[in-house]
This record gives structure tokens, C-alpha cells and sequence, in this order.
């Protein structure tokens, strides 16, 4: 097996490790201990950090993925690649000097314009700017971990570490060991945590230096690095775009971002493969654009896409299928029921994005890389539009339907621009078969809910009964699925999966 298989594996399992701490967590904590504008806080501030936090890396992430094959030295070890680390250190910084100054130019506005309908935000506002600072270098660190093909600690960190860190922090304010100051203060402190594993943990493979070469970069470079990295500085807007909807959603209440969290969460289970899947291939994807062979870009593209929307598409169709089962289950659920909405048009706009963002990584390491400045104002400017519309009209659900819009607005020119000018699609005709697949399972699932649920409606009307019932419906449809993937043959590299689990191998052979 490879170091990305290697390397994909371990990630999806920190990354699924941590979706089970953070349903837990999610679903049984928050929702019994935290009242919707305490939920609505802690997304707010999370997902501003992380919009302000892509806006102060001053696109040195895309330019680690696009220029780490010419400073690599793999060869020669002792060389730390010509201090490549200490470079991607020095970006950000500026970046985060700058953000810093227009906060504080700024604070008054932003005061006011939450102060009526969040003054619970405005009271934490000073936390801001250091939880960006952990957020921001935490990234850094995990993208330089990235080109050096150890993402699965830094994935473990983020997914796990931080979750369980949270956790702590709820249980304890929720038994009222520690007030709401000290709360907010530890969570933003799981940030800190994060990034100082990160640090250490590249420091242990050697391979990084804080002294940039100043003789091995060129002004020839240095100017394309520096106009790369200008370009870049917005394209991070394509994968935060939903971060602007907590932040909008805010401005109506916080108990309304409260409600988008809990639904917010269990949609983004669908693009959750993507975190390792993407982050492993985008350093190969880059040196093939790199080295010019558009062929095995197309292929690894078509490859990447395939996947991701086969996995995206069932996760989206499980999940739904047992929404209403877990409204019924969790504490306070009927308050968050109005969520749905957001799951469904969230978790489409999740199934887009994550299939397609693959065709983001390849602009951006082409030559064609200054298109990306338009596309990714198209999307922002879409995105802010939709949302400033859509919210007063249809609230929460209006925000969900704002991302799904604002994506298929963006990636339209962007696909295009692929084919026309590198000849790279990202489409192949196994994508219809899923799409079809994917559509007949949600036709089974409305005809179990017409003809099954009233059978098991006679047995009693309790909560053990929707539990049972959504087993028994999640098994058919699991064996269901596993039947027709396989039978479809949809991909090789899924059957041969299948085939080496024990308790599906019986299954995969019968359906051949």
C-alpha cells in the first residue's frame, strides 16, 4: 500500500473517530447543557476565525501545494529544503498584523452591527483575534505536513484532539464547574492546543528549518511567488464560502445560528472523506500540472471526483433517512427540527463542493491560476448576495439554499475554463450511474415510509419504536446499496474493498 493510501486511511479514520466524538458531543451534550445562543455563539466565533484566519494566510497555503516540489530535497535531507518552512511562516504573519489593524479600525461597525440582535458576541469579541492567530498557524503547520505526506496526525489533532477538547470544556461549564467566561476561554484555548502539537510534530520529522535559503530563491521566484500568493489570497473564500452563513445568520439571533449549528453539523458529515482524500492528492495533482502531463490530471481529477461522490451521495442519503429518528432521540430536538431544511440543501451544496474542488486545486496550480481571482469573486459576491436575500425570506433553510446556489454559480466557468483550455474534465459517465443510483434510493425510502412505517406504527408509537425502525430500515438499505454499488461496478477500487471485508465479502462475490 502507498504512503496516500497509507496516509488517506489513517486520516478517514481520525476524521470519522472525531465525527463520532463530535455526534456525541453534538447531539447529547451541547444540546441538553447549552442553550441555542450559547451554540450559536461558539459557531459564530469558530467560523469568523476561520474566515479571518483564510484572509491573513495571504494564500500561502496554495502556494505551499504549488511550490513545495522546487524547494523539496529529499535527496539531500541535511539541505531541509532550502528552509521552505520559514517561508511559510513569514506570509502569514503579515497577513495577520494586517487583519489586526482593520480590526481594531474596524470594531466600532462590527459592535453595532451585532449589538442589538448578539450582544453576546459583541462580549467576546476580544477573543477574536487570538483564536484566528491558533486557527491560522494550526493551518499552516497541517498544510506543510501535507506536502510532506504526514497529514494523518495533524488530521488526528484537528478532528479529535480539538473535539475532545471541547467536550471538556462543555461538560465542565455545563455542570456549572466553571462559568461562561472561563468556558469560551477554554474553547478558544483548544485552538492553542491544536497548533502547538502541529509545531511539535513537524518539528520531529526533521525536515524543517526556520532559516529561508536566501540564496537558492531568485528574484524570478520570489516575484512569482509573490504574485501567486496575491492571486491566492482570495481563492480561500472557494473552500470557507459557508462560514459567511453563521456570521449572516447571527445578525436575526443567535438562537437562529444555534439551530444552523446542530444542522450545520450533521450536513457536513457528507464532505468529511474529502478533508484526507483531497488533502493527500493535492500534492501529487500539483506535480503533475506541474511536469505537464495533463493526462494523468484528468485521470487522477475523474479518479478523486468518482469517489467522492459515490461516498458523498450515500452519506447524504443515510443521513437523511434518519433525520426525523434523530430529532426524536436527542435532548431538545424539537427545537432544532426547523434544521432540516439545512441538512437537505447543505448537504447537496456539501455533495458539489467537495466532488468538484479537486477542479479548484488544478487552476490553481496552472498557468491559468489569475482566473481564479474572478471565479472566487463571483462566488463571494453570489454568496453574500443569496444570503442577504434569502435569510429574511426563508431563515435558516434560506441561508443552506444561498451555499448550494453560490456553488453552482461558481463552479459553472471554472469547469468550463478546464476543458477549454487544458482539455481536463472532471466527468465520467460512472457520475450519471451514481447520480441515478443515489436518486432510486431516495424512491425506496419514500415507498418504505408509504407502505413500512405504518407497520411499525401498529407495535406503539414510542421512542424505541422509531429507533427500531430506523435500524432495521438503515440495515435493508445498507445491504441495498453495498448490492447495487457492487453490482453496478461503479469502481473497481470500491469492489476490491468490499471484497476484504469478511461480512460483505459473501455479498460482493454473489453480486458479480
Amino acid at each position: 500500500m502507498g504512503i496516500i493510501a497509507k496516509q488517506s486511511i489513517k486520516g478517514a479514520l481520525a476524521n470519522y473517530l472525531g465525527v463520532l466524538i463530535g455526534a456525541v458531543t453534538t447531539f447529547f451534550v451541547v444540546t441538553d447543557l447549552l442553550t441555542q445562543e450559547e451554540i450559536g455563539l461558539t459557531r459564530v466565533m469558530v467560523d469568523a476565525a476561520m474566515l479571518f484566519a483564510g484572509l491573513a494566510q495571504l494564500g500561502t497555503n496554495a502556494s505551499i501545494l504549488r511550490f513545495y516540489p522546487r524547494f523539496r530535497t529529499a535527496e539531500n535531507p541535511e539541505l531541509r529544503d532550502h528552509g521552505f518552512f520559514g517561508w511559510t511562516l513569514l506570509l502569514p504573519a503579515v497577513g495577520f498584523a494586517v487583519l489586526t489593524l482593520l480590526f481594531f479600525v474596524f470594531r466600532d461597525n462590527i459592535v453595532d452591527y451585532y449589538a442589538e440582535d448578539a450582544p453576546l458576541l459583541v462580549d467576546y469579541a476580544y477573543l477574536l483575534l487570538p483564536l484566528t492567530f491558533f486557527v491560522l498557524y494550526m493551518t499552516v503547520f497541517e498544510t506543510n505536513a501535507s506536502v510532506l505526506l504526514h497529514i494523518a496526525l495533524p488530521k488526528f489533532v484537528r478532528e479529535v484532539v480539538v473535539r475532545v477538547l471541547n467536550l471538556a470544556a462543555y461538560l465542565l461549564y455545563g455542570y456549572r464547574v466553571i462559568g461562561l467566561d472561563l468556558f469560551v476561554v477554554l474553547f478558544c484555548g483548544s485552538y492553542a492546543v491544536a497548533a502547538a502539537v502541529d509545531f511539535v510534530y513537524l518539528l520531529s520529522l526533521g525536515r524543517i528549518s526556520f532559516r529561508p535559503d536566501w540564496h537558492f530563491v531568485g528574484r524570478a521566484l520570489l516575484r512569482e511567488v509573490g504574485v501567486y500568493t496575491l492571486f491566492m489570497t482570495a481563492t480561500v473564500l472557494a473552500g470557507n464560502i459557508k462560514l459567511f452563513n453563521s456570521i449572516f445568520i447571527a445578525k436575526e439571533s443567535l438562537a437562529a445560528a444555534g439551530v444552523y449549528t446542530i444542522a450545520c453539523y450533521i450536513a457536513n458529515v457528507v464532505e468529511i472523506p474529502y478533508r484526507s482524500l483531497g488533502a493527500i492528492s493535492s500534492p501529487i495533482i500539483s506535480s503533475a500540472v506541474s511536469a505537464g502531463n495533463l493526462q494523468e490530471v484528468n485521470r487522477l481529477g475523474q479518479q478523486v471526483a468518482l469517489h467522492q461522490l459515490l461516498v458523498a451521495c450515500m452519506l447524504l442519503f443515510f443521513i437523511w433517512m434518519n433525520l426525523t429518528p434523530l430529532f426524536a432521540v436527542i435532548p431538545n430536538g424539537a427545537d432544532y427540527v426547523s434544521g432540516m431544511g439545512v441538512v437537505l440543501f447543505l448537504g447537496m451544496a456539501n455533495i458539489l463542493n467537495s466532488t468538484l474542488s479537486i477542479a479548484t486545486n488544478i487552476l490553481n496550480f496552472s498557468k491559468y491560476f489569475a482566473f481564479s481571482l474572478l471565479f472566487i469573486s463571483l462566488l463571494t459576491f453570489s454568496a453574500i448576495a443569496l444570503n442577504v436575500w434569502l435569510i429574511p425570506l426563508w431563515g435558516v433553510t434560506g441561508s443552506a439554499c444561498a451555499t448550494l446556489v453560490a456553488y453552482v454559480v461558481y463552479f459553472t466557468p471554472l469547469l468550463t475554463l478546464l476543458w477549454r483550455r487544458m482539455r481536463v474534465t472532471l466527468f465520467c459517465r460512472k457520475q450519471a450511474e451514481v447520480l441515478l443510483l443515489t436518486l432510486v434510493l431516495f424512491g425506496l425510502n419514500g415507498l418504505w415510509g408509504w407502505v413500512v412505517s405504518p407497520l411499525f406504527g401498529l407495535i406503539g408509537g414510542g421512542v424505541w419504536v422509531v429507533v427500531l425502525q430506523a435500524l432495521v430500515r438503515t440495515a435493508f438499505f445498507a445491504v441495498v446499496a453495498v448490492w447495487a454499488v457492487s453490482r453496478m461496478n461503479i469502481s473497481p477500487e470500491v469492489n476490491n474493498l468490499l471484497a476484504k471485508i469478511p461480512f460483505l465479502s459473501t455479498l460482493h462475490r454473489r453480486s458479480r
